[in-house]
């Protein structure tokens, strides 16, 4: 079983359904026990980082997280899902995430540009990976794919290592992000059709 850990700050409807095209089963949930029960955990996330770790530390979910993490179950962040694992987020003030990965959270710079264009805050629509340390979860993701962003700020992890996509978007930044059983994406899966499908494929049946 599949539990997307419902916090009240996800879309999780759209995550379900993405597995549901590809087949596999999974449970939105609020019940922590579930979450230390299910075979593959999802942890999606819309809004604010503050409101999002508020949200599980309220809905008893830090534990059980850490817990299944550690136990090498497999694990999918999304956005701001990706987001809450690493140590700290700078939006709206200084805010402590749940430091599976070591790095911050950090704003897209004002008036960033690419070429002589300045680019708008929020990064949304559609952008290119390039895929820099292959997860199992991205078997059969080819170099340049295009997937669904929404999103102002982005992730800076500590070890470059655990880097598995980056994107472009006035800067290179880390877009996914891969650490032993944990995968996790800046980008939308479930909104980047065929190619989030093969994701949300290859990490249903990782073994």
């Amino acid at each position: 079983m599949i539990a997307i850990i419902d916090y009240g700050m996800g879309n999780l409807c759209s995550v379900q359904k993405g597995f549901e095209k590809i087949g596999a089963k999974a449970v939105i949930t609020a019940d922590p026990q579930a979450v230390l029960e299910a075979d593959r955990i999802v942890l999606p996330g819309v809004g604010a980082f503050r409101d999002c770790m508020h949200n599980l530390e309220e809905g008893g979910f830090v534990e059980p997280i850490l817990r299944v993490i550690a136990e090498g179950r497999p694990f999918l962040g999304v956005c701001v899902g990706m987001q809450l694992l690493f140590t700290d987020s700078v939006e709206f003030g200084l805010y402590q995430g749940l430091n599976v990965i070591p790095g911050h959270v950090l704003r897209f710079p004002d008036g960033v540009r690419e070429q002589d264009e300045i680019l708008k805050v929020p990064h949304m629509g559609w952008n290119q990976l390039h895929v820099t340390h292959r997860p199992p979860a991205f078997d059969g993701i080819k170099e340049g794919t295009n997937v669904y962003f929404v999103h102002s700020y982005y992730v800076k992890p500590e070890d470059e290592s655990v880097i598995a996509a980056t994107t472009s978007y006035g800067i290179d930044f880390c877009s996914a992000v891969w650490k032993d059983n944990v995968v996790a994406t800046q980008f939308h899966p479930e909104k980047s059709q065929d190619a989030g499908l093969r994701i949300l494929k290859n990490f249903a049946e990782i073994h």
